[in-house]
């Protein structure tokens, strides 16, 4: 063991020399270009937003998440969370009200089979009620399969360590199109599917292999059943990109499922950080979990906003006929407080924009834009990261009042302009490209007109 992670820790340091010296010899970041160049992204472009049904719903059954929450004590107790369950109504609106044409949810395996054979009609009346709610309000609905929750029971027959749990996610997602297929939502039929495996895996609920495999093979048939009621849908399992890392991370899913997506679905989030990647590099070698370093929660994490370009670039490569969607964006911060290097929600918002504009303006395919999220939710342990367009404080408000941030009227303004305002440039510059998304920030910079 140790023998192979020595070479491999060597095989890393290496490749990140490499990508120094080549950074080292680059040009400097090429000048933004005006915005009054870029076309604004048209009455087609779909923009949204983005919940998760465990996250925010609350009056949680029992699942492998309410579990993890049980078993340990440092993790905030999850509540009633921000309450879109009694609340959908009223959320729907202000979503309504930004003029988003598309509204994520997941529906929850866990309350739709409370037993196995089990089916609980009171549950899909909900979600009945919900995607009508979204239809009513004038968006389409996103659909979600699975946002990493599962029902207890199937935490008590192992999970994706059991060869059945395919079939049984099946029959649970069969019983979910059948239903929903009729409303013509967008589909995504896994979220994240890395991440999932990893928080899976790290807990030893899953061996990674072995879940990733199975994983891949539940999309496959179920977009096959997908299509199967529902001729002409649009389906993908969205990927939580990793700048520098994203075929090391993604690559070998994505090759599973390449033949079984309608639109490649991507969750963008952070740039490039040397440090973290080595750690990240180091525990998939082998197979452990390590501790982050200091500074580097999330809310510190490094916001460049460009990173997004090569995210569209990198999978525009890879699919070159298939149209882009950013199903998640956004930005955290500490308990709703301002970011340590002052960034704020509106900037980051419009710093983004700008930079799928110049994606468009360079024949990248992307057709859609979720913002992460609608309202403060939990963020899987955690109420300190804050991700709203509204702020709810879920820790000290019983009234869960939703508080608009300085991004409400930003998004409005944006969507009713189909993009940023002409003479726009963003807030930050262009950053080294080590920073970014190495090594195509550096080998193939976004090029200034």
């Amino acid at each position: 063991m140790r023998s192979r992670l020595r070479r491999y820790v060597l095989t890393v340091l290496a490749g990140a020399v490499s990508t120094l010296l080549l950074c080292a010899y680059s040009p400097a970041a090429p000048p933004l270009r005006q915005a009054a160049g870029l076309p604004p992204l048209g009455a087609g472009f779909l923009w949204g937003v983005a919940t998760s049904g465990f996250q925010s719903e609350g009056h949680a059954p029992d699942s492998n998440w309410t579990r993890y929450i049980a078993a340990n004590h440092g993790y905030d107790r999850l509540g009633d969370s921000a309450d879109f369950y009694d609340r959908y109504a009223s959320d729907i609106g202000l979503a309504a009200a930004l003029g988003v044409k598309v509204f994520r949810i997941s529906i929850e395996w866990a309350r739709l089979q409370p037993a196995p054979g089990v089916w609980d009609a009171a549950a899909f009346a909900h979600y009945d009620a919900v995607i009508a709610s979204i239809e009513r309000a004038g968006m389409r609905p996103m659909i979600t399969l699975d946002h990493w929750v599962y029902p207890g029971w199937e935490v008590d027959r192992g999970g994706w360590r059991n060869p059945g749990m395919v079939q049984d996610w099946l029959r649970n997602m069969r019983a979910v199109v059948d239903r929903y297929a009729g409303r013509n939502p967008l589909w995504v039929t896994v979220n994240e599917p890395a991440a999932y495996i990893a928080q899976e895996a790290g807990r030893g609920a899953a061996d990674a292999t072995a879940m990733q495999e199975r994983i891949a093979q539940a999309h496959n048939a179920i977009y096959d059943y997908i299509h199967h009621v529902q001729p002409g849908a649009q389906v993908t399992a969205n990927v939580g990109y990793v700048a520098g890392s994203e075929a090391q991370v993604n690559g070998a899913f994505v090759d599973r499922v390449a033949s079984r997506l309608d639109y490649v679905g991507l969750d963008y989030y952070f740039a490039y950080d040397p440090a973290q990647s080595l750690l990240g590099a180091i525990s998939r070698a082998t197979g452990s979990a390590l501790p982050s370093l200091p500074g580097t929660q999330m809310w510190e994490q490094p916001l460049r906003t460009e990173g997004i370009y090569y995210a569209l670039q990198y999978y525009s490569h890879r699919f070159p006929n298939k149209p882009l969607y950013i199903v998640e964006n956004g930005m955290p911060t500490e308990n709703g407080r301002p970011r340590a290097d002052g960034y704020t929600r509106s900037d980051h918002l419009r710093d983004t924009v700008y930079w799928l504009q110049r994606a468009r303006a360079d024949s990248i395919n992307v057709i859609g834009y979720n913002y992460w999220s609608l309202t403060d939710n939990y963020e899987w342990g955690s109420y300190t990261p804050r991700f709203g367009l509204y702020t709810v404080d879920v820790r000290t408000d019983p009234t869960l009042t939703r508080r608009p941030t300085d991004a409400v009227g930003t998004y409005q303004q944006i969507i009713a302009a189909g993009g940023d305002p002409a003479g726009y440039r963003p807030t930050r510059g262009p950053a080294l490209c080590i920073l970014v998304d190495p090594p195509a920030s550096c080998l193939n910079p976004v090029a200034g007109h």
